[in-house]
């Protein structure tokens, strides 16, 4: 299995589910089940299926995230000195070279992007297409609407 990059952020905030998960979620669930068993017949028992599927979606939940925890490798972006080239975990700051328009992105993993947030995709298209560029250059991203040209205005590791 290959490595799975996630910043520091992102591995806590998956630990934090995954305790979750396996202190409230796991013991309620399993307490939903007893009670809907002690109602009887279990096959025209509606809160015992749901109780069951629930069950069963969290301890699938469980093992994907034990298994991205167990194939990450965790990258600090503030431990980064990439000497102002743009990597995994940097904070770009970008201007959009026709409309002028500014915005601020962290590449991250996966399970960590939200674009609302300013966090993208390690493998989207705008970050593949910013990955090893410096302040000061230009990446192209091929967009739906057609090709968009980035300056890049700053880089830092934050």
């Amino acid at each position: 299995m290959s490595t799975i990059p996630i910043t520091k952020r992102g591995a806590e905030k998956l630990k934090e589910e995954l305790h979750r998960l396996k202190t409230v979620d796991r013991p309620g669930v399993i307490q939903a089940i007893s009670e809907a068993r002690a109602q009887g017949d279990l096959s025209e028992n509606a809160e015992y299926d749901a109780a069951k599927d629930r069950q069963g979606f969290i301890e699938g939940r469980i093992q994907e995230i034990e298994g991205k925890l167990s194939a990450a490798q965790i990258i600090d972006p503030v431990s980064v000195d990439a000497g102002g080239r743009v990597v995994f975990g940097t904070t770009v700051e970008l201007e959009d070279e026709i409309s002028g328009d500014a915005v601020t992105y962290q590449i991250v993993g996966e399970d960590e992007a939200d674009l609302k947030l300013g966090l993208i995709n390690i493998s989207s298209p705008i970050a593949r297409a910013l990955i090893g560029k410096e302040e000061g250059d230009v990446a192209e991203v091929q967009a739906p609407g057609g090709v968009r040209r980035y300056e890049i205005v700053g880089v830092s590791y934050i």
